[in-house]
């Protein structure tokens, strides 16, 4: 069976107040809004929609992340050493770590 074929041209409009982009440039340019930037815990209760004693119970306080996640191990978060100082976390590592450890958080995967 021999099969043909169609050529068509297509004009689709875009609106003016929108560009179309490929999703690769779409997360970088998520990523680019949060280089440089620093979380606070307010700032990290607000991103993970979790109150600061269920973050610090459950990701920053476990040994297992703590290793991962102390500044003084090369990771991205600030853990305050005297009273008054305020958590500090560098945004783009700290979504990251959310991103690709949601099952290790939720589902107790490392240890």
């Amino acid at each position: 069976m021999r099969l043909q074929q169609l050529s068509v041209n297509l004009t689709i409009p875009i609106p003016i107040d929108q560009v179309l982009i490929s999703k690769v440039e779409l997360k970088e340019l998520k990523e680019q809004q949060l280089e440089g930037v620093y979380w606070s815990m307010k700032d990290l209760e607000e991103r993970t929609g979790k109150k600061h004693e269920w973050i610090k119970e459950n990701i920053l306080y476990p040994t297992k992340f703590v290793k991962i996640l102390d500044v003084k191990n090369g990771g991205c978060v600030y853990y305050p050493t005297k009273n008054g100082e305020k958590w500090t976390f560098q945004a783009t590592k700290m979504a990251k770590f959310l991103e690709s450890n949601f099952h290790n958080i939720f589902g107790g995967g490392i240890q």
